[in-house]
């Protein structure tokens, strides 16, 4: 009877310790969270327990599809190092990416990091927005697995909504400009925007930024179809002319008040 109390003691020991002694046998990072096109990526990493001939296996995705694979040889520290340049037909898409190493049976660990591919500006279309009083603006944009039907201002959200058609999942690039919309904290620096797509906030990467103009590429689904981009300051509601009317308005205003109480006195 003891025998067999001591044996399931050691049977429950082993079933508790090895999951979490696989989980901790290999780690792996990145010397960065985020890349652009054209950038290195360290991959780095330790497993705890060097096994001579096994080398580590890392793998990276871009939504589910496998764009890198390599085989790395283990120190006898235990540690190892990978380099890649974020670069090629396969580094499409902006997002985010997972890197899984696994070493030996069943031992794998992941992280993660955002990439934002080049924008070709020179390859943009140009939509031409109505601004209302404003007149017109343009926006370059790029577009894949879709089609761009409208863009429009709404002011009231201080946005620029997007309306596309969408046949595939892609993604689109925006080039904006800072005169139109832009987001920024109270110290007058760059903050982010909020990207609403159908309802549900969304990620982006910006890919440039200067004094004109941020562009900006965000990923969308199959069936999506309205993309709002809010900021904090838009184009101003007012042209000059409104503003004086709107001027004349308030005085015309503050006028009739003072006759009528002079009136009543």
């Amino acid at each position: 009877m003891q025998i067999r109390i001591v044996s399931g003691v050691l049977i429950l020991l082993i079933v508790f310790t090895l999951p979490a002694f696989a989980e901790s046998l290999i780690s792996v990072k990145t010397d960065a969270n985020s890349y652009k096109e054209g950038e290195t990526i360290v991959i780095s990493g330790k497993v705890s327990t060097v096994i001579v001939g096994t080398p580590v296996t890392t793998q990276i995705f871009s939504q589910g599809n496998l764009i890198h694979i390599a085989q790395i040889t283990v120190a006898e520290d235990g540690s190892y190092s990978h380099t890649v340049i974020a670069e090629g037909p396969l580094w499409s898409k902006a997002g985010e990416y997972i890197i899984k190493a696994s070493f030996g049976e069943g031992n794998i660990a992941e992280t993660q990091f955002n990439f934002s591919p080049k924008t070709d500006i020179s390859a943009m279309s140009t939509f031409e927005v109505d601004a209302g009083s404003q007149g017109t603006f343009d926006v370059k944009y790029s577009i894949e697995g879709g089609t761009v039907k409208n863009m429009l201002i709404d002011k009231d959200i201080f946005a620029l909504k997007v309306v596309i058609e969408s046949t595939d999942d892609g993604s689109i690039s925006l080039e904006i400009p800072k005169e139109v919309l832009d987001a920024k904290k109270q110290d007058k620096t760059e903050d982010m925007f909020i990207i609403i797509i159908n309802g549900i906030e969304a990620p982006y990467q910006e890919t440039t930024s200067d004094s004109n103009s941020r562009t900006i590429t965000i990923n969308f689904e199959k069936g999506d179809s309205d993309i709002e981009i809010i900021g904090t300051t838009i184009i101003p509601e007012f042209g000059t002319i409104a503003v004086m009317i709107l001027a004349i308005g308030i005085i015309t205003t503050i006028f009739v008040t003072k006759n009528k109480l002079y009136m009543h006195i």
